[in-house]
């Protein structure tokens, strides 16, 4: 009897195990096919913009099914959200690595600020980030998903800042709400500029000021 225990234990445990391989290997498959559409849309949308690519084309540029689309997103909309998503994401983490190894906290904050509103002036970041996200997501969730991504890591730099003594103490919260803020409306201003090149370097030169005008 004992025997035969042992082995309905052995092949459960068979079992469970052959079932969490297969369960593993359909979520990595699923996360696969869900980082190809999202790299397709990027393209497509940086490209050509949301209006301009329908979803045949997305599902073809990515090598999968209509089917797996649906699959992973309700509609283009959604898809373009985890576009979006992705691109503020990128755009960030480009931002931290051009402070990085600057010992002056209000010269890292500088170069991070700076660096996030250059990326975002390059035509297929503008596109997605600047100009179809506020329209195809509406204002809010637009504010709602660059507050998530971005909000903790610029309150970071802040208090880091406040904690050497760089620039004045005061609420981190509120002032890394009005940085967000006058970054975002700095590369608006630009991308809807009748020219570019001259309001990106009137920007930049303010966006200098405020920077200095927080240290301590």
């Amino acid at each position: 009897m004992l025997v035969v225990f042992r082995h309905i234990q052995t092949a459960r445990m068979m079992h469970t195990d052959s079932t969490h391989v297969k369960t593993s290997r359909k979520a990595a498959q699923s996360e696969a096919t869900r980082a190809k559409l999202v790299r397709a849309g990027r393209k497509l949308f940086g490209k050509r913009g949301y209006a301009d690519v329908g979803t045949e084309e997305i599902v073809r540029a990515a090598g999968v099914t209509r089917g797996a689309l649906y699959h992973q997103f309700a509609d283009k909309r959604e898809l373009f959200a985890a576009v979006f998503e992705d691109t503020e994401t990128a755009l960030i983490a480009e931002a931290g690595r051009n402070s990085a190894g600057v010992d002056d906290p209000v010269e890292a904050l500088r170069r991070a600020f700076l660096g996030w509103f250059e990326a975002c002036l390059r035509p297929a970041a503008q596109r997605i980030v600047l100009l179809d996200a506020p329209a195809v997501l509406g204002w809010e969730e637009w504010r709602e998903i660059g507050e998530r991504l971005g909000l903790g890591a610029t309150m970071a730099a802040l208090q880091a800042a406040m904690d050497a003594g760089a620039i004045a103490v005061q609420p981190v919260r509120p002032l890394a709400h009005v940085v967000m803020g006058a970054l975002d409306e700095a590369a608006l201003y630009v991308a809807r500029a009748d020219d570019p090149v001259v309001a990106t370097a009137e920007m930049a030169t303010i966006l200098d000021r405020l920077v200095e005008s927080l240290r301590a």
